[in-house]
């Protein structure tokens, strides 16, 4: 599985601004929902459940809050560069910056599951971080985060 498979250009956000993890989450979740053709609510009410089990924010700057949802054929991500870092209540304390909210089918085939283990691995690598945070426009840090993973 590649990044690509669940992320294409039009579902990159360049220069975010968010005053609070909960009010960048909504956001976040309500133009995830609109993208993928899914009722707001419950891609607001999955993204906050899962946030509540613990911070989904991974170190180095970035988060990854996730969801399953039943009403779901394929993963979808949408990812959003902030044009500052704000508090995430990440594993390292730092503040945040990249996000990928990612919407995964509930249940069905592993190779689905693999998105979160693929993006993860993407946000790991040094190099890309640096390039998601320094590339210019839209088309630039989507090819920035679609050539870094595999899985």
């Amino acid at each position: 599985m590649k990044i690509s498979d669940f992320l294409s250009p039009t579902q990159v956000m360049v220069d975010v601004k968010a005053s609070d993890k909960s009010r960048l989450l909504e956001q976040l979740s309500m133009e995830a929902a609109a993208e993928a053709g899914l009722p707001a609510e419950e891609v607001v009410r999955e993204i906050a459940k899962r946030e509540e089990l613990g911070s989904t924010g991974v170190g180095n700057g970035v988060a990854l809050p996730h969801a399953r949802l039943q009403s779901l054929k394929a993963p979808f991500a949408l990812l959003a560069r902030l044009s500052y870092g704000i508090d995430f209540e990440a594993i390292d304390g730092e503040p945040v910056d990249i996000v990928v909210l990612l919407l995964i089918p509930e249940g069905g085939d592993s190779a689905k599951g693999n998105a979160l283990a693929c993006v993860a691995r993407a946000m790991r690598d040094p190099e890309t971080r640096q390039r998601v945070r320094t590339v210019a426009d839209r088309e630039a840090l989507f090819r920035a985060i679609a050539e870094s993973g595999t899985a």
